[in-house]
């Protein structure tokens, strides 16, 4: 049996990304062409020791002798230490040898006394054993950690591993780069081991700690760089809170004890000069070798770019010649400089750079803070001014970071309380921290019992509310009390102020009742110089949208217009909210993607959930039902892990309009049932409305307009659009279709002029669309009622709104078949059939087909989509698809999601007869008339 025989990988067990690695290393080791030596090299805990362990089973599994040796730093010193491990299992082996080879072995392993033999008698001796035993089984010598093989040893595995060609012999061995050794490794094979990769690493880490909060996985996994060890160590040597992201993570994470082990002596043995130059580089992060020379003639004038030379010729860092900045070699390394060095020394090293970092306010800062012990006002006060610097950037974890710093810092108690409630504000506001905001807010009130109505505390209060069992009643006494009792003077360029604000509105929005709109608008008229354009825009468009005027119109699509390069999270989702009512969303895109990314890497989670509304809102009116669905179950997943249990109602919602309009009655009823159910005891009237909205379309699906009528004139009676009841400009057009079908046709005229005499029409396309729909419906001549369906399904951008579009088209066929116009009811009846099978709005569907029917139209089967025409961006995907580009570059073009372009692909295919990606050119080109919009 040789090598070649044996199957090294078939009892290997499964490592988490390690298959290929296993595999390449396997088929070194089988090849009979290779020189029968490999050396595995890698960083400290990639894995080098697992992955030997793993070739050891699989060749013992096999037959194969295996000798593992394991380098022992107590024993470098001890001659053949190693070798005494190694040939332990071959005692009876030794017996075989000639005798002067068996005694120089028995002599050197200690197994018996004499003279020392020489040098070159033990090494032909150990090869001669290892020949012996290979007569008997494949021999595989597996030596981890060789570095710490002591020398007499060292060199008879260098004098073996260049003597097994054509051997029934291998030699393996595992070493870290720049490791100084006995073993001479020059002219040897060797493997680099990499780290895993980042789905792997991933895999690895969400195996062990399923319930690590994102933005903490995301640094682990930043950190450790694909290192195993690292990956399972980092989150054990966080606090609990810590790895549920309840607490800011230190600038550095901590290493645990073995990392420490691995890591801490490489840099201990350093000199001292090159130990404080890696700290300045460590803390600093950037490493700019100006920055870091400056600093070291700060701290003690001494240290220059020279003593860097230990740590560069151990491999721990390097200097890149083209930027001119320190590199460590892994993040862990600097982890590893950081703890290794006295506190003493870190504050020292932290007052070094903040005097070199004056013209960078936010980094001076930060050291500053780092480098003070006592109370100091100067330092506290620049902190909290990086702080809104920060927070104006998105970070609000380095906000609250900077701010609580900046408290610990503070002399007086008022101050402490005041920085404490920011932060507290902060992380209940935008992070999702609801457990250390309550934590923050507790402090603040010890430090300053009377802070307590401070308007950040009021804030802070209301969110944790919000997410608790709290009611909208309270939580607006609250905030307007603080509001009324501030001392901000309604200045309008006081942040926390408008802050407060904002979030009032949402307090208003929720409620949905008069009394409390009042004070909003109250405090808004006594703002000075003048209330800022986006909360004056957004207070009138939720407080009485049926009646926005031009005026606030225009405005608004001004500041629509300088949102696309907005970088404030907080900012987006505000217009975002105004953007709703005014079908404006599909502007946002571009921004409110943007703040997904951040969120789903570790950002923001309330700017998160608010921009996976808005985009899922979008999503439904403009057909992108699929998408919808997936990011409402984001959402939905995202509120239960950041304890933001508020916010699972607007997911709901979304979802429940998918799930109506697709014809799942149980699923939207049973969603419907739990809004109301959740805000009906808190007062959340505005949220029962929404979930009124979601019935009307179930109840709508099934054909039961009784049942329609009801929950459409329960958000907004019949003849009217009330204030305070945003839904009712949404399903206005439900409202009059359920009541001329259930006789109601006073109250539908009634219901018609009251949108006639609204602004809602000039509140978007879709809105113009439904309306002339909905006038449509009830003109008493047929040919005014065809004008009414025809001016409005002419109207510009009525293309944008396909499933609204679909229903004024059934609605407008409906009406010539019962005129008796058969041949002019059939083109807008196909047409909305089209549409309604390619959005899979089941029962709309049907009831297109039975109207088709009923005017003597054949209807093809309706699970048979070829032939039917490509949508303007289903063309457009089908095009880019053909032209090589991947879902996930297309899905980036159109600010969409990979899973949403596959969707669409799914539904080109059929259309085109086709059943791969390969066959879209040639389908496209082959009748382009067909296919054209």
């Amino acid at each position: 049996m040789s090598f070649d025989d044996l199957p090294l990988m078939g009892a290997v067990g499964p490592l988490v990304g390690r298959d290929r690695d296993l595999e390449l290393v396997s088929g070194f080791l089988a090849h009979t062409g290779f020189s029968g030596a490999l050396l595995l090299r890698g960083d400290p805990g990639v894995g080098k020791t697992v992955v030997l362990d793993a070739l050891a089973r699989s060749a013992a599994d096999t037959g194969t002798c295996v000798l593992r040796i394991a380098g022992v730093q107590f024993e470098a010193d001890v001659s053949y230490a190693a070798l005494n491990q190694a040939f332990l299992p071959l005692r009876d082996v030794l017996d075989t040898l000639d005798g002067t080879h068996r005694e120089a072995l028995r002599v050197a392993l200690g197994f018996g006394a004499g003279q020392p033999p020489e040098r070159l008698v033990v090494l032909n001796a150990a090869l001669a054993l290892l020949q012996a035993a290979a007569t008997r089984s494949p021999v595989l010598i597996i030596v981890d950690d060789l570095p710490w093989v002591d020398r007499a040893s060292a060199a008879v595995f260098g004098f073996v591993a260049r003597r097994l060609s054509g051997t029934r012999i291998r030699f393996l061995a595992a070493m870290r780069p720049g490791a100084d050794s006995f073993f001479e490794s020059g002219g040897l094979p060797t493997y680099e081991l990499p780290p895993l990769d980042t789905e792997s690493a991933t895999r690895l880490i969400d195996a062990r700690f399923p319930h690590l909060a994102r933005q903490v996985r995301r640094r682990v996994l930043h950190t450790a760089q694909g290192n195993p060890l690292a990956l399972l160590e980092l989150p054990r040597a966080l606090r609990a809170s810590q790895r549920a992201a309840l607490e800011t993570l230190p600038a550095v994470l901590p290493l645990g004890q073995r990392l420490q082990s691995l890591f801490m002596s490489r840099v201990r043995g350093l000199p001292t000069a090159t130990r404080k130059l890696l700290l300045l580089a460590a803390l600093e992060g950037s490493g700019e070798i100006g920055v870091l020379c400056g600093a070291a003639r700060e701290w003690d004038g001494s240290t220059g770019l020279e003593d860097l030379a230990p740590a560069e010729h151990d491999q721990l860092v390097r200097v890149d010649e083209d930027s001119r900045r320190l590199v460590f070699r892994h993040p862990l390394i600097r982890s590893a400089v950081v703890e290794a060095a006295t506190s003493s020394s870190r504050r020292a090293a932290h007052r070094a750079l903040a005097q070199v970092l004056s013209g960078r306010p936010e980094s001076r800062a930060w050291h500053l803070g780092e480098a003070t012990i006592e109370p100091d006002e100067q330092v506290a006060a620049r902190l909290e001014e990086a702080a809104h610097r920060i927070l104006g950037r998105g970070d609000a974890v380095a906000a609250i970071a900077a701010l609580t710093r900046a408290a610990d810092l503070s002399p007086l108690g008022a101050d402490r309380a005041r920085r404490l409630a920011e932060a507290a504000y902060i992380g209940a506001e935008a992070t999702g921290a609801l457990r250390s905001a309550s934590e923050l807010l507790e402090n603040a009130r010890r430090a300053d019992p009377d802070h307590g109505r401070s308007l950040h505390s009021a804030a802070a209060t209301v969110q944790l509310l919000l997410n608790g069992d709290g009611d909208v009643t309270t939580a607006h006494r609250l905030l307007v009390g603080a509001i009324e009792e501030g001392t901000h003077g309604y200045d309008a360029g006081n942040a926390a102020l408008i802050d407060a604000l904002h979030l009032l509105s949402l307090l208003c929005i929720y409620g949905a009742r008069a009394e409390l709109w009042a004070p909003f608008h109250a405090a808004l008229a006594r703002l000075r110089p003048a209330p800022p354009a986006l909360l004056s825009v957004l207070g009138q468009l939720y407080s009485d949208p049926a009646r926005t005027g031009p005026a606030t119109l225009r405005r608004f699509d001004r500041i629509i217009d300088g949102i696309t390069d907005e970088t404030d999270p907080a900012r987006i989702v505000r217009v975002g909210t105004a953007a709703v009512y005014t079908d404006r969303l599909s502007a946002l895109r571009a921004p409110s993607w943007r703040v997904v990314r951040q969120g789903r890497n570790g950002g923001p989670v309330r700017r998160h959930l608010g921009v996976l509304l808005h985009l899922g809102l979008d999503g439904y009116h403009t057909g992108s039902w699929d998408e919808a669905i997936e990011l409402a179950d984001e959402g939905l997943a995202l509120c239960t892990d950041s304890g933001y249990s508020f916010f699972s109602w607007y997911f709901h919602f979304s979802k429940g309009l998918v799930s109506a309009s697709r014809g799942d009655i149980d699923t939207a009823l049973m969603l419907a049932d739990r809004m109301t159910d959740w805000a009906s005891p808190r007062g959340l009237r505005s949220i029962v409305q929404y979930a009124h909205h979601v019935r009307v379309l179930t109840h709508g699906a099934t054909g039961d307009f009784e049942a329609v009528f009801r929950h459409a004139d329960a958000i907004s009676p019949a003849g009217s659009l009330e204030p305070y009841a945003q839904p009712s400009v949404w399903v206005f057009f439900d409202l009059v279709e359920s009541a001329l079908r259930t006789g109601r046709q006073a109250e539908a005229r009634a219901h018609v002029r009251a949108v006639r005499a609204s602004t809602v029409e000039a509140l978007s396309p879709r809105l113009a669309l439904l309306a002339g729909g909905a006038a449509g419906l009830v003109a008493e001549d047929d040919e005014v009622a065809e004008r009414f369906f025809n001016e409005a399904l002419s109207a510009p951008g009525a293309d944008e709104w396909p499933f609204d579009r679909a229903r004024v088209q059934l609605a407008r066929g409906e009406r010539l078949r019962r005129a008796g116009a058969v041949s002019e009811a059939e083109g807008p009846l196909r047409s909305a059939h089209g549409t309604f099978r390619r959005l899979g709005a089941r029962p709309w569907t049907a009831r297109a087909v039975r109207e088709l029917r009923a005017v003597g139209s054949k209807v093809a089967d309706t699970n048979d989509l070829r032939g039917t025409e490509l949508t303007p961006r289903e063309r457009e995907i089908a095009e880019l698809a053909a032209s090589g580009l991947t879902n996930k570059q297309i899905a980036e073009r159109f600010f969409i999601s990979p899973r949403t372009v596959g969707a669409h692909l799914y539904q080109i295919y059929p259309k085109l007869g086709v059943a791969s990606r390969a066959a879209l050119r040639d389908a496209l080109t082959a009748d382009p008339a067909r296919h054209a919009p």
